[in-house]
């Protein structure tokens, strides 16, 4: 997760700006520049930076349940075992080094001895151990990192700074996960309070510690004066420049830009899409734009029942689906259509399957025809057997507005094709419910992580049971195929590139040939900044703020 999928929600829950007369650059995604933010002369230690986004978090400690919102924090106070360039390449971090057995199921990280936790607790084998352990404990409640570690056995430590990892079967994606922020490594000690103690004030090694939680207001960070372990993606060495980072919590986008344009925040996190040409041309501010790896925002659509137990009414749905018109206009051609299985910041992404699902209502027609579904006159719902062809959409109250919206033109659009689109407002509850019952034709989700093992994820048959609480499934469309999960199950045994890319490819095809998805856009992190921070950057792993290299000047 990694991730945020409404669902998850549900369960618990080196370029700088132009100066002079051009207005500050916007960082496009897929464009190969680094991901900073504001020009930078020479860094000034000390001050607060103030920074601004929609959701809180559940619980601080990441490795309980799995929100974005949780690693958004967490980047700020935990370090990983490894580390990830923006080219997927995993390097040191915590751990110097690390060999990984031939069959593939025995990991040997040697550690660094000069490492602490803010606690005062020394990092050793021990909590490697401990972080491991508790990510896999049943009792963590741990969707996203626990999820990720299904493979996970036992940990051996021969001395204080050898780790031995010990899974029960190969898996290639396991330095991937490592690197991400829901993974981080806790301070043992903490990790043995109780689960809402370490929820409200978790402890790690990293340039900043959490100092207090103000529920429903912000969170407190404080520099940590002892940190010079950064990994080499960083810009400095040393602690961070900042004192203080205050993490407030502004839900209405129009109150959280009016803060970042008058300067009481120095950064917004989900810069409102309304907001974004004006925040462009605006000279005291910046726009910070990537987009983030993983499965894209979609609607699953599930297998298990009618309609879309048949193939060619999935197709038929998603070729209905005008979703390029949508987001023009409900996100003010800021947002761009997904282009495949995986968002193209994915490792082994291929841009073969940009056009699988383009907008095509003859062709939809003419699928539904061939179906058996019939229309009495033009526009008229489609009928089979004297039922009509209906489809259940539960949305949440957790799901946005603009995502509201962008459904409803969903709904416009496949209604002139003959479906009856039913949007169902539910409580986060019910659709919870509804979710662990199969009781939905769409489930709506993305999946936010750095690896292309989230197509086994959501679409493996390993992932069709319930996990977690609630009786929540990952893969949410029910596809069940041998071939595929072969497929993917073959790019986990193996650490050879190329032959992992041929998997993939293979694997992503099969998705995109079963239109199991109707994908909108790909998840992005967007930022506005004030002219007061400064080096704003984003870590390559999951593309989310990262505030170690940040100074401000006021």
């Amino acid at each position: 997760m990694t991730l945020f999928k409404n669902k998850y929600a549900l369960l618990k829950k080196g370029i700088k700006t132009r100066r002079g007369l051009l207005p500050p650059l916007v960082i496009l995604c897929g464009v190969a520049m680094m991901p900073v933010a504001q020009a930078a002369d020479t860094p000034v230690q000390g001050g607060t930076l103030i920074y601004a986004t929609d959701r809180e978090p559940t619980c601080l400690d990441p490795h309980v349940d799995g929100d974005m919102p949780q690693v958004f924090v967490a980047q700020q106070f935990l370090d990983s075992l490894v580390s990830m360039d923006d080219k997927g390449a995993i390097h040191p971090w915590l751990a110097k080094s690390w060999q990984v057995s031939a069959d593939g199921k025995t990991y040997t990280f040697h550690l660094r001895d000069d490492v602490k936790f803010t606690n005062g607790e020394k990092f050793t084998s021990q909590a490697v151990k401990a972080n491991l352990d508790h990510m896999a404990n049943p009792a963590t409640q741990s969707s996203t990192a626990g999820g990720y570690i299904r493979q996970y056995l036992s940990t051996d430590t021969p001395d204080e700074y050898t780790a031995v990892v010990h899974l029960s079967t190969p898996y290639a994606a396991f330095l991937e996960v490592l690197a991400q922020g829901f993974l981080g490594i806790e301070a043992p000690g903490a990790l043995a309070r109780s689960r809402d103690e370490n929820c409200q004030s978790p402890v790690g090694s990293g340039p900043f510690k959490v100092v207090k939680w103000e529920r429903q207001n912000q969170v407190v960070l404080e520099r940590n004066p002892d940190y010079h372990w950064a990994p080499p993606y960083a810009h400095h060495q040393g602690p961070a420049w900042l004192d203080h980072i205050i993490w407030r919590f502004i839900p209405e986008p129009s109150v959280r830009f009016a803060a970042l344009r008058s300067g009481k925040v120095d950064v917004i996190e989900a810069l409102p899409p309304e907001s974004e040409t004006a925040a462009s041309k605006n000279r005291s501010l910046t726009v910070l734009v990537k987009d983030r790896p993983g499965n894209p925002t979609y609607g699953g659509l599930n297998t298990r029942r009618e309609p879309f137990n048949d193939l060619k009414v999935r197709e038929a749905f998603v070729r209905a689906a005008d979703i390029e018109g949508a987001l023009a206009s409900i996100f003010f051609n800021h947002f761009h259509r997904a282009s495949g299985p995986l968002s193209p910041v994915t490792p082994f992404y291929s841009p073969d399957f940009a056009h699988a699902d383009d907008y095509d209502p003859k062709r939809a027609a003419q699928l539904l025809d061939e179906a058996g579904w019939t229309q009495a006159e033009p526009s008229a719902i489609r009928i089979r057997n004297g039922k009509p062809l209906a489809v259940h959409i539960p949305i949440g109250a957790s799901t946005s507005a603009p995502e509201r919206t962008l459904w409803e033109q969903v709904q416009a659009t496949a209604r002139q094709v003959g479906f009856d689109v039913q949007l169902q407002p539910v409580s986060d509850a019910a659709s919870t419910d509804l979710q662990g019952k199969w009781d939905y034709d769409v489930s709506l989700g993305y999946w936010n992580t750095n690896t292309p093992d989230v197509l086994r994820i959501l679409f493996g048959s390993a992932f069709l049971g319930a996990a977690g609480s609630g009786g929540y499934h990952q893969n949410d469309t029910g596809f069940n195929n041998p071939p595929f999960d072969a497929l993917v199950q073959q790019a986990l045994e193996t650490q050879d590139s190329d032959t992992r890319r041929k998997l993939y490819y293979q694997a992503q095809k099969i998705i995109a040939d079963n239109y199991l998805q109707l994908r909108t856009y790909p998840q992005s992190t967007r930022l506005g900044i004030y002219k007061t921070a400064h080096d704003v950057r984003l870590e390559p792993s999951l593309t989310v703020t990262w505030l170690y290299d940040a100074w401000v000047s006021k």
